[in-house]
This record gives structure tokens, sequence and C-alpha cells, in this order.
């Protein structure tokens, strides 16, 4: 069963609920690129490009796909659209675990070798990263870990307050100062209170003016030294939080981040109110960092750890082991 056995019937029905749009819209493409079409062929794979492109998979991700269609239909002689839909959760699937690196996760649990284990989040504002951390955090409570949040977005009016209810709501403390307060000071006290109180897993929120500001990626910079005086590697995890609903302006916040920043897995939130899911596709694929995390609504559990083959499953229908 392999990875079943980290996924549940609840969180089944959770990603299907949260990808639901994008089922629809993507479904409804095939439809009408299959119809009366009785074998795969040139003509039904230009019409399948169409169809990944309008779905925000991404050109570049898109002919990879196609190219591995083609050379799947004429090794294995696929010929049949029946087979179609399997044939694609197959390749795709195949396509996004080449991506997966020592990030890469099957559930909440944390990683051997450093105690405290540090996340910083990065992230424009709006993308829902002070959401995510919460999430995060309370999930890693329920896995049995002992969490500290860092609040070190001091810039944006509020962000303190915000994270602050979350860290509330997750049941877990938040190290915090006054808005305008340093942000590596920030850091640097969470850490410390982290290694006083043999605390698990430090998340720590950052601000997230425009991701085209000098200033910001030199700050982000400077929270990663302080914490290395505290935390030899830290942060171990540079978490990028995209908002999915935003399709293909996504790829250039991305793309701005990794240039800029250390970034080793991204969470892609907001799924459950967009048909552009398929931009997770295309994300992962381009920038070979693994999705980690995927936000499918506004409840604490809402947040999944991101499983490729039931992702792609639940976009085209289940396909029997």
């Amino acid at each position: 069963m392999g990875l079943f056995k980290f996924f549940s019937k609840e969180k089944k029905e959770t990603l299907d609920k949260g990808l639901e749009r994008t089922k629809q819209g993507v479904f409804a493409k095939l439809a009408r690129a299959i119809a009366g079409k009785s074998k795969i062929d040139e003509d039904l794979l230009d019409e399948l490009e169409e169809v990944f492109i309008t779905s925000d998979v991404g050109v570049d991700t898109t002919l990879r796909i196609i190219d591995r269609i083609k050379a799947r239909v004429a090794r294995d002689k696929y010929t049949s659209t029946a087979e179609l839909n399997s044939l694609l959760c197959e390749e795709i699937s195949d396509m996004l675990a080449e991506n997966d690196n020592e990030s890469s996760a099957e559930d909440f649990s944390l990683p051997d070798g450093h105690h405290p284990h540090v996340i910083m989040v990065v992230g424009v504002n709006g993308v829902g990263k002070t959401t995510t951390i919460g999430k995060l955090a309370y999930q890693f409570r329920q896995a049995g870990n002992k969490v500290m949040l860092g609040a070190a977005d001091t810039f944006r009016a509020a962000a303190v307050e915000q994270l602050v209810i979350w860290g509330e709501r997750a049941g877990v403390p938040v190290v915090k100062q006054g808005q305008g307060s340093d942000p590596a000071a920030v850091a640097f006290d969470t850490l410390k209170s982290a290694v006083a109180n043999d605390v698990d897993v430090v998340i720590i929120d950052t601000a997230g003016r425009l991701h085209n500001k000098k200033g910001l990626m030199d700050e982000l910079s400077r929270i990663c030294n302080v914490m290395q005086k505290v935390v030899p590697g830290a942060p171990h995890e540079v978490l990028l939080v995209l908002d999915g609903s935003t399709g293909q302006n996504a790829f250039e916040q991305a793309k701005q981040f990794v240039a800029a920043t250390n970034v080793n897995e991204l969470a892609i939130t907001k799924l459950d109110g967009t048909a552009k899911g398929g931009v997770v596709i295309g994300i992962s694929d381009q920038f070979k960092i693994p999705v980690k995390y995927i936000g499918l609504g506004e409840g604490m559990t809402d947040l999944q750890v991101f499983h490729k083959r039931e992702f792609v499953e639940s976009l085209f229908g289940n396909v029997a082991e």
C-alpha cells in the first residue's frame, strides 16, 4: 500500500473536497479533449497540452508531461483513451517524485539530528503565512512535540498580534517584542528560550514585504546568521509559503525567493478556493523543490502534508493499486 498507510479516509475526503474546483475544471477540459476520440494520438496530445497550460501547470512542466506521455505510449503501446487517466496519474506522480530531498516527509514527524528543529517561514504578505504557521504548530503539537513560535515579522502592523492569536489556538507559546523591534533579536531570543525549555521544534515568522525589496532579503539573511549563533545549522528548513489561488503569480514569487534565500520546501495555500490547483504540479517541477504542505481550508487540520500520488489521483481519478 506504500504511502496509503499515512493517508486516512478523513484526509482523502479533505483533499478531494479542497481540490474540487480544480478537479472540476481539469475534468471538464479533459472531457472536451477526449470527446469523440478512441486513441491517444498527436491530435489528442496537442489538446492535452492546452488543457495543462490553461490549468496553470505552466508551459515548461506541460511539455515535460507531454514528452513523458509520448514516451510511455511508444514504450508500452498504450493506445486507448480509456487508459489516459491512469497514465497521467503514474507519469505526473513519478515526475514529482524526482524532486524529493531530505526535507520530504510523509507526516508531521521531525527529522533526527538536531534539537530544536528550526523552521523559518518566508513569503509575501497575504499568502496565508501566519495561518500556515499556526496550523503547523498545531499539527506538530498533536504529533507529541513541544513547539515554540517566534514573532519576527515586526514590520507589518498587527502581525505579532495575529501570530499570538494563532499560538493560543494551537496551544503553543510565542516569543515576541513590539512592532518595529529588530527581527533578528526576536529570532535570537526565541531560540535561546527554546534551548532553555527543551523545545522540539521552533517556527520563526518573518516579514512579508514585497518580494522584490532587497531590504527584506538582507533581513532574512541576518536572521539566519543570528540564529546560527544559538543553534548551529539553523534554520534547518526554510519554508516558502505561496498562495495557490494566484496561479502564475505564485511562480514569480517563488522565483524571487528561491534566488535570494535557501528555500528548501514549499507550502501552497488556499487551494480550496481556486480552480488553479495545477500550479502545485508546475511549481514543484520547475523549482526542483518539494512541495511539503498544502492548505485546503480554514480548519486546523486542513493543512496537509503533500502526498504526490494522492494529490494527482484526486485530480485525475483514483487508480487501482
